[in-house]
């Protein structure tokens, strides 16, 4: 199965600029939002592309042609300013849609582009990472990866307050997720991955008794060691020298940014974020909804690329 779908996700932001600019018309990519939507926008932003729309993916047209649309109606009276409220039913609308579409094997996976998680999620502790995962009943086993074939990077907490970060390093919780990391990793590419897990603390709080490090993360890891490729846990301030970047294939941290700046710093825009553990494919641009520069055209699809390259390699085989 070749076909994927592309959630046009965010109305209010560059999404409909970068698919128009990606490769995605010379791949078997079903685009799923609104017609009528990316239609106007690309209409203002001056941007030629011809779109086709489809009820089913099986009417899918040749590719290099269309942009395949299978069309989710959106109420919108001026292309770039869809209110909130509209937006957010929409967008939960498109990404349920990928859902099911993906569980009937009728698409091997999703690539979705940017949203507005406080506008779609009005729990800020929500993003589409554990959006989906509610809707797969999977209960903290999944990873959020951010993916660069030199390296990748993988959070344990996601989208939660740095103040509520130490409260949330559990054994369990850190053992289940290296789990589906290194499981995942090789089913996806074929290699047992060399795992480098960080510690909370500057410079590991010396592996004080008391420390994170000490009490969770350091027994974690000699658990695992048995089985994995797996050290650390290190200091987070030396982990990302370019000499550590031909040993390691994953970073593990503790936090969102604790991995994903230095990884930005890195790499830029030439990452995918992966989900790991749901029933299929589910990625998207490493990159924010950019609502300031919804209007200009000068938006850079390489992240969107990235994901429709790396999706159209992968296989359905989770």
């Amino acid at each position: 199965m070749n076909k994927f779908g592309i959630i046009l996700g965010e109305p209010n932001s560059i999404n409909s600029e970068i698919l128009a600019k990606s490769i995605a018309c010379k791949k078997k990519a079903v685009i799923i939002g609104s017609y009528d939507l990316l239609k106007s926008q690309l209409k203002i932003l001056k941007i030629s592309r011809k779109l086709k729309k489809i009820q089913r993916v099986e009417d899918i047209k040749k590719p290099d042609k269309y942009l395949n649309v299978l069309d989710i109606p959106l109420k919108f009276k001026k292309p770039f300013y869809v209110n909130t409220k509209n937006s957010s039913v929409y967008v939960k609308k498109c990404l349920i849609t990928g859902h099911k579409l993906c569980l009937k094997k009728k698409i091997k996976g999703i690539i979705n582009c940017s949203i507005n998680k406080k506008t779609v999620f009005k729990n800020k502790n929500l993003g589409v990472t554990e959006f989906l995962a509610k809707k797969n009943k999977l209960y903290n086993s999944e990873v959020m990866i951010i993916y660069n074939k030199k390296l990748s990077v993988a959070p344990l907490t996601t989208h939660i307050k740095l103040s509520n970060v130490s409260r949330n390093i559990k054994k369990n919780l850190l053992i289940k997720k290296i789990k589906t990391l290194n499981k995942c990793y090789f089913k996806y590419f074929k290699k047992k991955p060399r795992i480098a897990v960080l510690g909370l603390n500057p410079h590991n709080f010396e592996l004080k008794k008391d420390s994170e490090e000490f009490k969770i993360i350091s027994p974690v890891v000699k658990t695992l060691k048995k089985k994995f490729k797996i050290s650390g846990p290190y200091p987070s301030d030396t982990i990302f020298f370019k000499d550590n970047l031909k040993k390691y294939d994953v970073v593990v941290g503790m936090y969102h940014d604790q991995v994903l700046a230095p990884f930005k710093a890195l790499f830029g825009f030439d990452a995918v974020n992966l989900t790991l553990g749901l029933p299929y494919i589910r990625m998207s641009p490493d990159h924010g909804t950019a609502e300031d520069k919804k209007k200009l055209n000068i938006s850079n699809p390489k992240s969107l690329n990235s994901c429709i390259e790396l999706i159209s390699k992968l296989k359905n085989e989770i």
